[in-house]
């Protein structure tokens, strides 16, 4: 079977590496990437270091509105798809090259793979949601992650085509712990290309949404926060928030939060593996801080991932200083059986699945 897959952002890097290394093994995967994330310290580096295949196509569509950048990318892909011809259209979670891909696919009558299916935050204010919403009612057969998102699915009358397979990022996760890629490196790369020496206790910060860093009195609060923690933070900076956060880091005399150049997967993965507390507004990290059983504070209104909340393992916060350092004084309790996120191997069954036809 000929397998056309999309991607264009960070986590849906990482899902790759993890399931184009099985898929492979039975399917011919044609590799797509639009070039939605398009620095290279947010794309290369994962194809180098994650081993994902190099693209077939890179598209190199970035910037612009939603609207500008779907468009466009709808277009580009269509074209592909006439080339390839492929049986199936494979796409991940909730970006503009998902919804464009998808889009592109069901125009085609080309069936449509959907992995990390049903997640909701039940408001269209969030532009992802847009995206996986539609993305799953064009999809021909959706694979969750965890339960609360087949319970979505079956709320909206699509649980005849869902499959609860686990998390690929949690397959990721695991298999890059247990051959020794985790390990926090002595130094990082500091915003300034100098190595920023990293000790024993700190804490980890990501910080991208535009609900966070949009709003500088909201990106303000949060670093402000940090600031008050009695050990270092180390905040590897979107290259689009750079200016702003340093402008802010300034004015504000911050001296423990320590600005780092954009990390690839691995080392962020031993960052959040060994900090002391994850303070995040990312959908990826809160779930590998869950993964690594470090404590994890959400800068975000929804819970994305409920599976985490429980035991104040995960908790949500406002952007605002005091809200943030009262939820960090939280004692978590760390689930000792079962995980929700499935046993590490979602990528094999989501191909046991397609073997079965589509």
């Amino acid at each position: 079977m000929i397998i056309l897959t999309v991607v264009g952002a960070r986590p849906q890097f990482i899902k790759a590496a993890a399931l184009s290394r099985v898929l492979r093994q039975k399917h011919t995967e044609i590799l797509v990437h639009t070039g939605q994330h398009y620095d290279p310290m947010m794309s290369d580096i994962f194809f180098e270091e994650l081993a994902i295949p190099k693209p077939d196509y890179n598209l190199g569509i970035a910037g612009g509105t939603h609207a500008e950048m779907t468009a466009r990318m709808l277009s580009a892909i269509d074209d592909t798809l006439v080339w390839e011809k492929p049986d199936a259209l494979l796409v991940y979670g909730d970006t503009n090259s998902t919804l464009a891909a998808a889009l592109a696919a069901v125009k085609r009558q080309i069936p449509i793979l959907h992995v990390e299916a049903g997640n909701r935050l039940h408001t269209l204010q969030n532009p992802e949601e847009i995206n996986r919403v539609l993305t799953d009612h064009m999809a021909t057969k959706l694979f969750a992650c965890v339960h609360s998102a087949m319970d979505e699915l079956q709320k909206e009358n699509l649980a005849d085509r869902a499959y609860l397979v686990g998390d690929p990022m949690y397959d990721a996760f695991t298999y890059y712990r247990s051959i020794g890629k985790a390990e926090v490196p002595a130094t990082v790369t500091n915003i300034n290309g100098a190595a920023e020496p990293i000790p024993e206790t700190y804490c980890y910060l990501t910080c991208h949404r535009e609900e966070n860093t949009k709003d500088e009195r909201n990106l303000s609060q949060v670093l402000q926060a940090m600031e008050e923690l009695e050990m270092n933070t180390y905040y590897p900076v979107h290259p689009r928030n750079l200016e702003t956060v340093i402008r802010l880091r300034e004015q504000l005399s911050l001296e423990k939060v320590k600005l780092l150049a954009p990390l690839g997967y691995l080392e962020s993965i031993a960052m959040v593996s060994h900090a002391q507390h994850i303070v995040t507004d990312s959908g990826g990290v809160q779930r590998e801080a869950y993964f690594a059983q470090v404590p994890c504070v959400t800068v975000f209104d929804y819970a994305v991932w409920p599976e985490t909340m429980h035991d104040y393992c995960n908790q949500l916060a406002k952007p605002d200083q005091h809200d943030i350092l009262c939820k960090l004084q939280a004692k978590p309790n760390f689930m000792a059986d079962g995980h929700p996120f499935g046993d590490g191997h979602a990528c094999e069954k989501i191909v046991s699945i397609i073997d079965r036809g589509l």
